[in-house]
């Protein structure tokens, strides 16, 4: 990254991200293109892995097979980074040290996503392994509330912090928060995505960077219940004139996580 640097080691040199950021904040309708079939491929993995689950079959069995199912689908590179938890492990967002194998009635939750001619993708799914309980089921639906909350909220000129306040909202109609508390929502509700898996602006409270159309998001308001269960639908979306349009269609329910029964 400092090779400018050693090859002209005279000149001064300042960190450019402030404009180069900027530049990137808006995407063109060919970069566009490129993410929402990236995102195809990665869904595609998505449902794939689903479908080798077993009571007992470890972390490190599902991440070998979506890192192979990544190439598998045009990713030369496999997975560009994967998440696989399963039961309370999920309460964590960025997962654990020592995960645990998989057992009847856990939460699943796998986030991952891979590169294509320079883009990334990076998709959450979260379901029950098994007969969801009454709570489980619960937090899925006002998980999915939230991502809906933060999506139609996400209209040409509306500030990205008020898109991140939308999703909490929804959160403590329910008694989950405020703020950033547990249980609850611990992070922002998004963040941009192209080239880098977080790109400016962010979807969080304090953004004040106006939504305009090109503009690409990812949309993942999750809900940590320590101890219990952690629930992320991430999905992404891109501003347009007439308002957001999803890369990829959300869950539909807990019982169908990637719509078959429809």
């Amino acid at each position: 990254s400092n090779g400018i640097a050693l090859a002209a080691p005279d000149y001064g040199y300042i960190n450019g991200d402030c404009i180069t950021a900027a530049c990137r904040q808006i995407k063109s309708s060919s970069e566009i293109a490129i993410m929402q079939r990236i995102k195809d491929m990665t869904l595609t993995v998505q449902k794939a892995a689903a479908r080798i689950l077993r009571p007992g079959i470890a972390v490190a069995e599902v991440e070998a097979f979506i890192h192979a199912a990544h190439k598998k689908v045009g990713a030369p590179a496999g997975s560009y980074f994967v998440i696989v938890l399963f039961g309370e492990d999920t309460a964590y967002p960025h997962g654990v040290k020592e995960p645990k194998s998989l057992e009847d009635g856990d939460m699943v939750l796998i986030d991952t996503g891979c590169t294509y001619f320079g883009y990334i993708s990076d998709i959450t799914r979260s379901y029950v392994y098994g007969t969801p309980s009454a709570r489980q089921r619960r937090i899925w639906e006002i998980e999915k509330q939230a991502q809906a909350a933060a999506f139609n909220a996400a209209q040409v000129g509306t500030r990205c912090g008020d898109v991140d306040l939308a999703a909490r909202a929804c959160l403590e109609k329910h008694q989950l928060g405020p703020d950033y508390k547990l249980p609850g929502l611990p992070h922002r509700t998004g963040h941009g995505i192209g080239m880098d898996i977080h790109e400016w602006p962010y979807l969080n409270s304090g953004d004040n960077t106006p939504l305009a159309p090109g503009m690409c998001f990812s949309n993942e308001p999750m809900i940590c219940v320590p101890g219990e269960f952690g629930i992320r639908l991430e999905d992404h979306f891109y501003i347009t004139e007439n308002g957001p349009k999803w890369f990829t269609e959300p869950s539909p329910s807990i019982d169908d996580p990637f719509g078959y029964e429809e």
